[in-house]
């Protein structure tokens, strides 16, 4: 066999092959032609970006971690779908079709119209790959919806943990002495506060924290509770003036140790320990500081011990004391405060905790001392705190609770706020404090924001979780507010308060008296009056009228500022008329009457109890059969009313007006006035829709077409439990 034939086939075989070669030359050619080459170079490069882009931004929204993969696996099997589009269609100055064989006489050359084709396909490319993701994203981000069941919760969805986020847990007292306990949290509250201070860190309040131990066990569940990637544990020891300090960084998932430090210190120069503390934990969380909070993170308050130790003091007194409202103990700590401040006149934190210690004080009613006297003395102090460290933090929240608790000045409150929290962006305090002043300004959604910021800085904060339900309450979004009530609760088992919104939240949302009941069960007044009126609702008015005279008849439960807000005399006469029963009912009227009476010269100078007194006074004559004297005192309840500077107060006294009329069988006075309760956007914690239904005081006009108007705009919800 010949050389050349032995390598490249016999002649008979020869003929296939190049034609072969011929076809795939022109396979690849038709490639090149139809631009499927650049398409796929465009789709790859497209694909690549949105992808880098999707791992920076979805991270942000809290996206979970697999719609990455998921949007991976969607461009690999979209790929196909774009080269057979760049093979099957092309782009002309006429507008896109189908792409004509090489053969045809209509086929486009190569390189004819080929910038066109590349940007008409590059655009489908982009179009596409972004419309994948955001179908992508709408799946995803969109929970699903729970089946509706009554009396059950659906737990909150899985959060995602910063990986630079720290909790910071009770520092254990290792001192002989036990007593030196507030020097042990004096140390933890420094350094948390610190930490506070940086930016790039998520940083738990002291107030979820204080339940745990100083070296819990099970690290992994309180990271996973209190939404940490890792924990902060310490131990202080004390002996005379010479202080050990013992901090360990820890990972809250793995329990592995990131960081250690063993300080030794003398009291005159304790402060700054915490400083370098943060420093060393924002280094290992690789959290950048930027010039200010490097600076703060410097910055030493005072050098001398015994002003130290007195804030120390002083500080854990104040902590103690606010967890529970509990203005005296409050007040013990102020002493300390000025005892501080006498040592070191310069040292301005203590100024400004002493004006923020004095301003709670007196919101929470001064613990026995004169309220005007230590709203005054705050607002002395906070101005002390603004001449040393105008810029502090400690120094905003001071001033703008002064503008707030002492004065009123919503404006000059938020300002400071702002300040604060711009200083110190963990502050769950500063955040909370801003919700309520967007509150007072009737700003809902923007004060429930800064309330649930708040509340992921202080998951453990009751007294957040609660106001942030109760705002969902005045708001009348109801069901939204039973999650949160029942977190508070679960915080704060003993609270009346909480477990009588709660079970507000259950009748204005459901209507379901029976569950109602069952959580209103309890000893505290609160809780009586509330079963009180669900028997009213459900129209057990023999049952009402034995839990009401079982009540000592003492002011502070039928006072005028108590929380029954009546005589027990005028509310059992209404229990009594209810059910029927004049011949009871008239004499109780009467001695109702005759206590309401004088007070109107004694409640002369407070607005606010004489427009309560007028709309008792209202009631007892109209139980009497004075109409006219009833609608006259009615009349002089709702001037009151408008002077009023609360606008919840005002709601109160036009809705007890409403039922005075209803009751008179007055349809054109009482479902004006119920038009507008309604139509307040702000006031669900007053007047629900749900009680058109569920009151009697409105079965006289229940049938007026002008009520039965107000039925139907606002429908009931379900299931709605009623006796009758």
């Amino acid at each position: 066999m010949p050389e050349d034939e032995d390598r490249c086939g016999t002649p008979m075989e020869r003929p296939r092959e190049e034609a072969a070669s011929r076809s795939k030359t022109s396979f690849l050619e038709e490639l090149k032609r139809r631009h499927v080459y650049r398409v796929a170079a465009a789709y790859a490069v497209t694909a690549w970006l949105l992808l880098q882009v999707a791992n920076v931004i979805l991270p942000t929204f809290g996206v979970p971690g697999w719609l990455l993969k998921v949007l991976i696996a969607v461009f690999v099997s979209l790929f196909p779908v774009a080269l057979l589009l760049a093979w099957a269609f092309e782009a002309t100055s006429a507008g896109v079709r189908r792409t004509e064989p090489a053969q045809s006489s209509r086929a486009r050359p190569a390189a004819q119209g080929r910038r066109v084709g590349l940007c008409i396909n590059l655009a489908i490319s982009v179009v596409l790959a972004a419309a994948v993701g955001v179908l992508a994203w709408q799946i995803t981000a969109r929970p699903a919806q729970p089946k509706a069941s009554v009396g059950r919760s659906v737990p909150p969805a899985a959060t995602v943990i910063p990986a630079k986020s720290i909790a910071v847990l009770p520092f254990e007292n290792l001192s002989a002495d036990k007593k030196n306990a507030y020097f042990a949290a004096g140390i933890q509250d420094l350094i948390l506060t610190k930490l506070a201070d940086i930016g790039g860190l998520k940083v738990i309040a002291r107030t979820s924290t204080m339940k745990y131990k100083s070296h819990p066990s099970d690290l992994a569940a309180i990271g996973k509770e209190l939404g940490v990637a890792t924990l902060l544990e310490g131990s202080v020891q004390r002996v005379g003036n010479q202080v050990l300090i013992n901090v360990q960084l820890i990972d809250a998932k793995s329990s592995a140790h990131l960081w250690a430090q063993a300080y030794t210190r003398q009291l005159n120069d304790i402060f700054g320990v915490e400083g370098e503390v943060a420093g060393k934990i924002a280094a290992a969380l690789k959290a950048t500081l930027n010039p200010a909070e490097s600076a703060r993170l410097e910055s030493i308050p005072t050098t001398n011990p015994n002003a130290t130790n007195l804030f120390l003091r002083a500080q854990y007194q104040f902590n103690q004391s606010s967890v529970q409202n509990d203005a005296h103990g409050m007040r013990a700590a102020l002493p300390l405060y000025r005892e501080a401040v006498a040592v070191d006149p310069d040292f301005a934190l203590a100024w400004a905790k002493l004006s923020y210690a004095e301003s709670m004080t007196a919101w929470f009613r001064g613990g026995g001392a004169s309220v005007p006297k230590l709203q005054a003395a705050a607002r002395k102090d906070a101005a002390r705190a603004q001449q040393l460290a105008p810029d502090a933090t400690a120094t905003q929240l001071a001033l703008g609770y002064v503008a707030y608790y002492g004065e009123a000045d919503y404006a000059a409150a938020l300002s400071a706020f702002r300040a604060a929290l711009a200083g110190r962006p963990n502050s769950a305090d500063a955040m909370f404090a801003i919700g309520n002043i967007l509150r007072r300004q009737h700003r809902w959604n923007a004060a429930i924001a800064h309330f649930r910021r708040a509340l992921a800085l202080d998951p453990r904060n009751a007294l957040f979780t609660f106001v942030l339900a109760r705002t969902y309450i005045i708001t009348r979004r109801y069901t939204e507010a039973l999650a949160p009530l029942r977190r508070a609760l679960a915080l704060d088992p003993a609270n009346a308060s909480y477990r009588y919104e709660y079970v507000w939240a259950i009748v204005a949302g459901s209507g379901d008296l029976e569950r109602a009941w069952a959580a209103a069960q309890g000893d505290a007044l609160w809780l009586k009056s509330t079963r009180m009126q669900i028997l009213v609702w459900q129209r057990k008015y023999a049952a009402a009228i034995a839990l009401v005279e079982a009540i000592p008849d003492t002011p502070a439960n039928f006072g005028i500022t108590s929380q029954w807000g009546v005589p027990k005399a005028l509310q059992l006469a209404d229990l009594y008329r209810l059910a029927g029963d004049i011949a009871h009912a008239k004499p109780l009227y009467a001695r109702a009457r005759a206590q309401l009476q004088p007070q109107i010269k004694v409640q002369a100078g407070n607005a606010q109890n004489l427009a309560y007194v007028w709309s008792n006074l209202a009631d007892a004559e109209f139980g009497l059969g004075q109409r006219k004297a009833a609608f006259a005192a009615t009349a002089q309840s709702l001037k009151l009313a408008v002077r009023l500077k609360a606008f919840n107060l005002r709601l109160i006294l036009r809705s007890l007006a409403a039922m005075t009329y209803a009751q008179a069988g007055r349809a054109d006075l009482a479902v004006p006035l119920l038009a507008k309760l309604l139509a307040a956007p702000d006031g669900g914690d007053i007047f629900a829709p749900i009680l058109l239904r569920l009151n009697p005081s409105f079965d006289r006009i229940r049938h007026d077409p002008r009520f039965q108007a107000l039925l139907k705009k606002y429908p009931a919800p379900t299931p709605v439990t009623t006796a009758h």
